[in-house]
């Protein structure tokens, strides 16, 4: 493993500095993230032919991300997706939380985690690891604690996202990294090339406004089935309900890991030869086909469009708090809420 790299980033709106971290393996890959929001930057990789690829969108700079509403890379929380109502009942209490989508609380927003600086708070050739203070009653939420954000690259081409915290209240934690990968390289257009393998048996539809039914309904005969390897843009646009009402893939599937740490998934380019392998230990993942990218100037000028990546975001299910057949969210005090989700790559040449 080669030595960790910290340059500027840029400066935001307050005056204050923001960094970029850079680890690289002995295999040439490298990941950067960033103390604002703890944020997924680059992420390169090589392509069949050895040339290197970034599969993750982004932004050249901090000021970007300070501005953007896109999530690039984001470290996500309290509590990631979507709570209906914008409100939660613990122990017989009720949060209100901020109404910032269609009367619902979406990623916890707007005072987003994202969108404040962390605090580096270890660091090492392979890894870094950032620290947010989270009083009690920020975002709404009951309860203070610290949430720890460690990205670690190996030398078996993974990179890791560890999440620890430990509250001293009963709350909802939920994070999630919500970086848009393209494998065929960002800015290079379209995913729906890209395939995805998934073993997961059910999806929780949702309504309108994307808020969970309570349904769990099988994948088995819907373009819901990845099962055993489906393109994105096959049946993305098929007269399916929750396609049309989600405008694409933006749903939650079921995942089959009972809190053990294994793979669920794998995508691939159709170009690039790159493949990634998600391992998770959280019971469900959003895929999310970027539907609502609207031609964001991105990483060296490119302009992100509509499908022209996918996001798979693993955590508990959206709006869990409110359906007792969801695996639940709340952390109790004094208990240590730690989870990891890796991506793995590889190249078919």
């Amino acid at each position: 493993m080669k030595q960790l790299t910290v340059r500027d980033f840029g400066t935001l709106k307050n005056g204050e500095k923001a960094h970029l971290y850079i680890m690289e393996n002995e295999n040439g890959i490298s990941a950067a993230v960033t103390d604002y929001g703890a944020a997924l930057v680059n992420l390169r990789i090589p392509d069949k032919n050895g040339v290197m690829l970034d599969v993750v969108l982004g932004f050249d700079d901090v000021s970007g991300y300070e501005n953007g509403t896109e999530c690039f890379g984001a470290s996500v929380g309290r509590s990631a997706n979507r709570i209906g109502g914008a409100s939660i009942e613990i122990n017989g209490t009720t949060y209100k939380l901020a109404e910032n989508d269609h009367g619902n609380n979406l990623h916890s927003g707007p005072d987003y985690y994202f969108k404040r600086m962390w605090t580096v708070s270890g660091s090492g050739d392979d890894h870094v690891t950032f620290v947010l203070h989270s009083p009690d009653g920020d975002q709404g939420y009951p309860g203070a604690l610290d949430m720890h954000v460690t990205y670690t690259l190996d030398e078996e081409n993974g990179i890791t996202v560890h999440y620890e915290a430990v509250p001293d209240k009963d709350t909802v934690i939920n994070m999630t990294n919500h970086s848009y990968f393209n494998l065929n390289g960002q800015g290079s257009g379209t995913a729906l090339g890209h395939t995805l393998t998934m073993d997961s048996d059910f999806f929780t539809p949702a309504d309108g406004e994307a808020i969970p039914t309570g349904e769990i309904l099988p994948v088995e005969g819907t373009p819901m089935d990845f099962r055993t390897g489906r393109v994105l843009g096959d049946e993305i646009d098929s007269d399916y309900e929750a396609l049309r009402l989600g405008e694409g893939y933006d749903h939650n599937w079921l995942l089959k890991t009972e809190g053990k740490f294994i793979k669920v998934a794998e995508l691939a380019a159709d170009k690039s030869g790159i493949v990634m392998d998600m391992y998770t230990d959280r019971p469900g993942v959003q895929i999310y086909t970027a539907n609502f990218l609207e031609g964001s100037t991105g990483k060296g000028g490119a302009c992100y469009r509509s499908r022209d990546a996918v996001c798979l975001e693993t955590h508990f299910y959206p709006d869990a708090i409110h359906h007792e057949n969801f695996p639940g969210p709340v952390c109790r005090a004094g208990e240590k809420y730690d989870t990891r989700t890796m991506y793995r790559f590889r190249t078919d040449r």
